[in-house]
C-alpha cells in the first residue's frame, strides 16, 4: 500500500469540460461517483502533471456523477491547473477533512471568490433550510455562480446577495458590511464563511458577538492531506486533519486565525 492509498481514494481522471466562470476562473469537470457525493466542506488533493499538487475544495454540478474543481490563476500551480484543456489527465486522492454541520432553521452562507465552492456544495445539502447566500466579489467581471445559487435553492425560501467592492454589481462594499445589517436585523440560527481568512476572521468575530452558531473552511499551506507533513498547523492543529471546518468557539482561542500564516518554508508571516 502507498502512503497515498491510507485514506480516501486515488485516482487518474480525464477533464470532460472546461466552464470559465470569469476572466480568472474557471471550473474543470470530471467523472467521479465518489467525489460527485462528497461532504460540503470535504477537499481533494489534486495533482497537475509535472507541476504540483494542490488542495482544492470539491464543487459540485448539475450533472449526476460528476464533480468538478474551480480555480482561479494566480501562482504557478494554480495557473497551470488553470490552463488545462478538455482531454488532459489530473491526479485526484482523497476526500480528506471534515464537513460542516448544517443545523435547522434559518442559515447565512458568506462567501469570498473562490471561497464560495465548499458553500454552494452546502447550499445543495441544505435541502429544508432558510438560505440567505451572501457572495462578494471586486468588481462585476469577477462574480461567479449567482445563477447556479438560485437554481440550487430554487425548492429553498431563499435570497442571494451579491456584494461588489467597486459598486459595478449588486451592493457596493465588502460582504462584512452587508453582513453586519443583515444580524444587526435579522435572525440567523447559524453562519457559514470560506473564503480570504481577513473576511472569516471578521466573520467569525461579528457571530460569535452575537451568539450565532459559526463555521469556517481554513486553507492554510498543505502538502500531504493527511496530517503528516505538518505544514497547515494552526496552533495545535492541523487543518488538514482536523478541519478544514473549524467552529467559532474554537477559532475565538486561536493566536494565528486572521492574524499568521506560514509560508511555503513553514516560516509564521503576518496578514
Amino acid at each position: 500500500m502507498r502512503w497515498w492509498d491510507l485514506e480516501g481514494a486515488s485516482s487518474i481522471r480525464t477533464i470532460e469540460k472546461i466552464v470559465d466562470e470569469t476572466p480568472t476562473v474557471r471550473t474543470l469537470v470530471f467523472s467521479d461517483e465518489l467525489f460527485s457525493e462528497v461532504l460540503p466542506g470535504q477537499f481533494a488533493m489534486v495533482w497537475v502533471p509535472g507541476i504540483n499538487e494542490l488542495p482544492m475544495s470539491v464543487m459540485i454540478t448539475e450533472e449526476r456523477g460528476k464533480a468538478a474543481f474551480t480555480v482561479r490563476k494566480r501562482g504557478v500551480s494554480s495557473t497551470a491547473m488553470y490552463d488545462l484543456r478538455p482531454g488532459q489527465q489530473i491526479g485526484v486522492r482523497g476526500p480528506y477533512g471534515n464537513s460542516f454541520d448544517i443545523r435547522n432553521g434559518r442559515i447565512l452562507l458568506v462567501g469570498g471568490g473562490t471561497g464560495l465552492v465548499p458553500l454552494m456544495r452546502l447550499a445543495k445539502f441544505a435541502k429544508n433550510n432558510d438560505v440567505t447566500m451572501l457572495m462578494g466579489s471586486t468588481t462585476k467581471d469577477e462574480v461567479f455562480f449567482e445563477g447556479l445559487a438560485n437554481r440550487i435553492l430554487a425548492k429553498n425560501k431563499h435570497t442571494v446577495i451579491i456584494t461588489t467592492e467597486d459598486g459595478s454589481y449588486g451592493q457596493k462594499g465588502f460582504v462584512t458590511d452587508v453582513l453586519e445589517k443583515l444580524v444587526d436585523g435579522q435572525k440567523f440560527d447559524a453562519i457559514y464563511t470560506c473564503g480570504p481568512e481577513i473576511m472569516m476572521y471578521k466573520v467569525v468575530k461579528l457571530a460569535n458577538t452575537k451568539k450565532i452558531f459559526v463555521q469556517a473552511s481554513l486553507e492554510r499551506m498543505m502538502k500531504c492531506g493527511i496530517g503528516i507533513c505538518g505544514s497547515c498547523c494552526m496552533d495545535d492543529a492541523l487543518v488538514c486533519r482536523d478541519g478544514t471546518i473549524f467552529d467559532g468557539e474554537f477559532l475565538s482561542h486561536s493566536r494565528e486565525f486572521g492574524h499568521t500564516h506560514r509560508s511555503k518554508s513553514g516560516i509564521l508571516e503576518n496578514y
